[in-house]
């Protein structure tokens, strides 16, 4: 579906609608609950709990190297609590400020660890989540769990925004252009976060993360090994969300932007591979995670956070 986003004038450009945000966006101030939630595997995951309590529960899910500091982290929780909803912010193992105790970390497909969260919030509320809202990596995360569940899934909803549909896509595209500065920035992120966890615990690994200078060599060298995969191409094949869509079962609102500099035109899903279930919003403009609009630079909003809870809303029901 072609949507109505016009961004902000003076933010055209794929790049600024990427980084304006993350400078210059209005940061709410939220009164959280932080709990640490134990996993079977001797592990743990931090989750932010808003206090004002409602009977509508919305799990958000971070990007790569991303937290509750994040700009869309904040924003949508903050508009969630202001809508009548109660947000809660999952951590990825290793992203709340505290190391993780494993030598593993979380990845692009860690659906498990959602599974966990996602039964741990109806064995604290009584219900399940009423939604789950992903951004970037954390939409990956969503689709793909959505998709191996099927049927059985217990949301009534769920949004993906700025999705990485296809992880080789991804790797190559930040390997091009000016979208080289997220990768040096993302990759720098987490070179200090494997070299700051195994000066605690051993290393199973041979390698100096100082070395591996893309995402390909990451995840080839740090992520596949740590998590069970054989490899960067394993990895990808087996935990891109794109060949997941199909079966999602549950109404589903996918935010995606042509000119994310992320990705590849090419990276989208056709057609075919949606279903009745997915509506899915696709923008000229937008960047990776941006979605800004505005009259006027005082006046800014983010477009895509009034897109989720419209999706959200009991009229969509």
């Amino acid at each position: 579906m072609k949507s109505d986003f016009k961004p902000a004038w003076w933010l055209r450009s794929a790049h600024l609608q990427t980084l304006w945000p993350v400078f210059f966006k209005k940061r709410h101030k939220l009164d959280l609950l932080t709990e640490q939630v134990e996993l079977d595997d001797g592990d743990f995951i931090d989750l932010c709990w808003s206090k004002k309590t409602s009977d509508k529960t919305v799990l958000i899910l971070h990007g790569l190297e991303g937290s509750i500091r994040s700009h869309y982290a904040n924003g949508i929780m903050y508009q969630l609590e202001q809508s009548g909803y109660q947000p809660v912010f999952m951590h990825f193992r290793g992203c709340s400020g505290r190391m993780n105790r494993l030598a593993r970390a979380y990845h692009s497909g860690d659906t498990g660890d959602l599974t966990s969260i996602v039964e741990h919030i109806k064995n604290t509320t009584a219900n399940y989540p009423y939604a789950v809202v992903g951004f970037s990596l954390g939409g990956n995360v969503l689709l793909k769990w959505l998709g191996e569940t099927g049927e059985s899934n217990p949301l009534k909803k769920a949004v993906a925004v700025s999705v990485p549909f296809r992880l080789h896509d991804a790797a190559e595209r930040l390997q091009r252009g000016v979208s080289k500065i997220y990768r040096e920035y993302l990759l720098k992120s987490l070179r200090k976060t494997y070299r700051e966890k195994f000066k605690h615990i051993p290393t199973p690994l041979k390698v100096d993360v100082k070395q591996l200078k893309s995402f390909w060599d990451y995840d080839d060298k740090v992520t596949a090994p740590l998590h069970g995969f054989d490899g960067a191409q394993d990895y990808y094949d087996q935990c891109s969300s794109r060949q997941f869509l199909k079966n999602i079962d549950r109404p589903t609102c996918i935010i995606h932007s042509l000119d994310d500099p992320f990705m590849f035109v090419t990276t989208l899903p056709e057609n075919e591979e949606l279903n009745s279930n997915i509506e899915y919003l696709s923008t000229r403009h937008g960047g990776h995670v941006g979605f800004i609009s505005a009259k006027t630079p005082f006046t800014t909003c983010s477009w895509a956070e009034e897109k989720i809870l419209d999706f959200l809303s009991d009229e969509n029901e």
